[in-house]
């Protein structure tokens, strides 16, 4: 049985996720187990990305890593989108970042796409998730389980590689459109039972990384995306978790977004967020530029409150729009979580000064 409701009424992040306006913003940050902390990258000097990924005990230790330095109110499990693509039978490495050995633009390809199992969808994630419940046993710190969305899945698969504005997947949803349904109703049931197996395993929350959205207008994200996204969250309805989506650059289908099935929206750092509010009737997340930590502890302070009013009237669940920069320096990142635990949303002053 999932323990999530267990920790529900001392969770400060699963309070605002599930849409609690409380009186102070929860906190964690994307990619906050990770590449700024000299502790991960000690790992990481003796060990693949492959490794640290595939093997429970280093993924639940990279997950701990910033929750022992930093009073954070939720840990993200340290994996990666492509982890449940190799059980469809695609190779991936990591040169940084991930690369498709053969790119699928053709229809023997796609119809070659196993759907495995749920069990069989990297069960190493499911003991990772579990590790890192029982280290946080008692504790009012919510652990984050997360998949990429069909849409962004598909660009790295179709693509082959990181691009720019990834162009041959562009071409392709116009070129090939049946072709591409067909590969994103496969991503999107491999998505549901991902996401489901890491809910089995104890994630108390979940959250859709639709990284490349924003490459697209409105009416291709509501063709290829939107329906699938609504798939994959309404799946996942009535099993007690807070489903949270995020697309980065893509303040123009905010619009569409309010027609998902999820309780909390992340928003990038190029839209305010008492802007964003008129569209989402979501809880919203974020929206800090991550630069932001990069610069000196007053401006830290000065734009952390600039998002804090910005987020109050409702719900809110403080982030950054996107991921830690690799050179942030760990004691900028304490300083924000000290900004951040000490305004008081329901401080009249603050409310007055918004």
């Amino acid at each position: 049985m999932n323990t999530s409701s267990t920790r529900t009424a001392t969770s400060l992040f699963l309070r605002a996720a599930w849409g609690e306006n409380t009186p102070q913003a929860p906190l964690w940050l994307m990619r906050q187990a990770g590449r700024y902390l000299p502790e991960y990258l000690a790992i990481k000097a003796r060990s693949s990305f492959w490794e640290m990924v595939r093997t429970p005990d280093l993924a639940a230790e990279i997950t701990l890593q910033p929750l022992r330095r930093f009073p954070l109110d939720a840990a993200i499990l340290f994996s990666d989108i492509m982890t449940p693509l190799p059980a469809m039978g695609v190779q991936i490495e990591f040169n940084p970042g991930p690369v498709v050995a053969e790119p699928l633009r053709r229809a023997a390809q796609i119809e070659a796409l196993r759907l495995p199992e749920t069990r069989e969808i990297a069960p190493y994630v499911a003991e990772a998730i579990r590790l890192v419940r029982r280290e946080l046993a008692g504790k009012p710190v919510a652990l984050i389980g997360f998949a990429g969305a069909p849409l962004t899945l598909a660009t790295y698969l179709v693509q082959g590689s990181g691009s720019k504005d990834y162009e041959d997947f562009r071409a392709f949803l116009r070129q090939e459109p049946a072709l591409a349904h067909r590969l994103l109703h496969k991503l999107t049931e491999l998505t549901i039972r991902y996401l489901r197996m890491q809910i089995e395993a104890g994630a108390e929350a979940i959250q859709l990384f639709d990284s490349w959205a924003g490459l697209h207008d409105q009416e291709v994200y509501r063709s290829f995306g939107l329906p699938y996204n609504q798939a994959v969250f309404s799946a996942l309805a009535g099993l007690g978790v807070p489903r949270i989506y995020l697309a980065v650059g893509a303040s123009h289908l905010y619009p569409l977004l309010a027609e998902l099935p999820c309780e909390v929206v992340s928003v990038d750092w190029r839209t305010p967020l008492d802007q964003v509010r008129q569209f989402l009737p979501h809880t919203l997340q974020g929206n800090l530029d991550p630069a932001v930590l990069l610069a000196p502890p007053a401006v830290i302070t000065q734009e952390a409150q600039k998002v804090l009013k910005s987020g109050l009237g409702g719900a809110h669940i403080f982030n950054l729009g996107h991921g830690v920069i690799r050179t942030t320096p760990p004691e900028h990142v304490a300083h924000l979580v000290e900004v951040v635990h000490q305004f008081n949303r329901h401080n009249k002053h603050n409310k007055e000064s918004a």
